[in-house]
């Protein structure tokens, strides 16, 4: 049966009924998996917010045309292509953030400091010099 209040000990189920810690090494092992993947997570946050400035620049567009040779959807070039890779950022963030909170509702206090620990020094790590950049952008919710 799955726990629903903390717990402290080695043995856990991770996400997957084949994910399964009973000794000392694979309970180590899961807690490093935890952290790296939450680091992760701050380091891809990153590279979206990145994306998502760099297609939001505005650029001097040449005036619309009109009549028979206007494009019906205008090439924006970079922009569009960093808004795409903005866009699949986001969904491939959303679902390591929801894996992670899934994670720590194992309910295992090492798990779950793990995880916290990895968002914390992935933010420090790879976000901390942004100088208020992505304001906007910030939710401390890892799986938002």
């Amino acid at each position: 049966m799955m726990h629903m209040t903390f717990y402290w000990g080695i043995k856990a189920t991770i996400l997957f009924d084949f994910w399964k810690t009973d000794s000392w090494l694979s309970y180590i092992l899961t807690l490093l998996a935890c952290f790296a993947f939450a680091a992760f997570y701050q380091y891809l946050e990153k590279r979206r917010v990145q994306f998502k400035s760099l297609s939001s620049t505005r650029h001097p567009n040449p005036p619309p045309r009109s009549g028979v040779s206007a494009p019906l959807i205008p090439k924006s070039g970079t922009r569009s292509a960093a808004k795409a890779a903005s866009v699949l950022l986001f969904g491939v963030n959303a679902a390591i953030g929801y894996l992670l909170m899934l994670a720590a509702m194992s309910f295992n206090g090492g798990v779950f400091i793990a995880i916290v620990v990895g968002l914390t020094v992935g933010y420090l790590v790879f976000r901390s010099d942004d100088d208020g950049a992505d304001v906007a952008a910030e939710n401390p919710c890892a799986c938002a």
